[in-house]
């Protein structure tokens, strides 16, 4: 067995050591750690690989790197794929985002795809394979059901947490614009509560940006200010000061446009303190980037990906399988 980020139980916040399987006694060989990808060795006598994973439709969250690195492996090894299909949580129709520059690969975007792709975990491995030229044996078995337009609430299936920190549809929803901030010295509500759902730190007036925010006039969402205490991760321990995101029309609400306004606003009041250059490292686009070093409005660095989703919303095409 193989496992991803968070384990094989979906709850780890940290490295993944190998281990054993209580229920079956078979050996798990962690993905998140020294190894990122089955190595030859360790697929000795297998002849497919099955991959249940639930990915959450955002760019950086690793389970679809896990399964691409996994698809390379397999080809390499003559290996079959059989991918179980699940729902993309915040639907298959919205793409978002830049996507990414060539040669900015990595384990947190192992693809040329925006930030908000609107595809399953099967449909990228589909794309993976095609792409990339993958000599894979694979079968993707389709989720009964399931309509692209779909969010999660309209499944009628229980949410269970894909990782500690993606509590509730709505934080998956705010997830691919607020985690694009967690690079930076902000906290995005990790070690409270509310992850993703809160944003803050000692320097922020909440008020402030709160209102800042308001006046932007985003669909869909409205900001209140709070104070939070987080007890983990950026500013552990520290009094933060900050916003509440509170989506009041999904089907109107824009994640990754609303977390670049968020960083304009954050690089236009706290210029000196908001360290702005890790935002690239998950926001995966230099023009974009560079668009917000020059403090330029939302919808000019919107428009620097546009031509680029509109490509890529061709190339996903032929891949769709519902």
């Amino acid at each position: 067995m193989f496992s991803p980020e968070h384990g094989l139980t979906g709850d780890l916040d940290r490295a993944v050591s190998d281990g054993t399987d209580e229920r079956t006694r078979l050996p798990v060989y962690s993905l998140y750690g020294r190894r990122q990808r089955p190595t030859a060795a360790e697929l000795v006598g297998i002849d497919t690989l099955v991959c249940d994973l639930q990915d959450v439709g955002t760019r950086f969250y690793t389970y679809a790197t896990t399964l691409g690195y996994a698809l390379e492996a397999a080809a390499e090894n003559r290996i079959r794929v059989v991918v179980l299909d699940r729902p993309n949580p915040v639907d298959g129709v919205t793409m978002e985002g830049p996507v990414l520059d060539a040669g900015r690969e990595s384990f947190t975007a192992c693809h040329r795809v925006p930030v908000r792709h609107g595809m399953t975990l099967g449909e990228l491995a589909r794309m993976f394979v095609g792409e990339r030229h993958l000599a894979t044996d694979l079968t993707v078995i389709p989720v009964e059901g399931w309509r692209r337009s779909d969010r999660w609430a309209d499944t009628g299936l229980p949410w269970v947490n894909p990782s500690p920190n993606l509590r509730s549809a709505a934080a998956n929803l705010l997830y691919p614009g607020f985690g694009l901030l967690e690079t930076t010295n902000v906290s995005v509500g990790r070690g409270t509560d509310r992850p993703f759902e809160h944003l803050g730190a000692p320097w922020i007036d909440g008020p402030r940006l709160a209102a800042a925010l308001e006046q932007a006039a985003l669909p869909g969402v409205h900001f209140v200010p709070v104070r939070f205490t987080p007890t983990s991760s950026t500013h552990a321990g520290g009094d933060c000061g900050g916003v509440e995101l509170r989506v009041d029309d999904p089907t109107r609400f824009e994640s990754v446009r609303t977390g670049i306004e968020v960083a304009r606003q954050l690089r236009r009041l706290y210029p000196s303190v908001w360290q702005s250059k890790p935002y690239l490292t998950l926001l995966g686009h230099q023009a974009a980037f560079d668009a917000l070093e020059r403090g330029e409005p939302t919808d000019p660095v919107v428009a620097t990906w546009q031509a680029e989703l509109a490509e890529f919303r061709a190339r996903r095409a032929k891949y769709l399988l519902y």
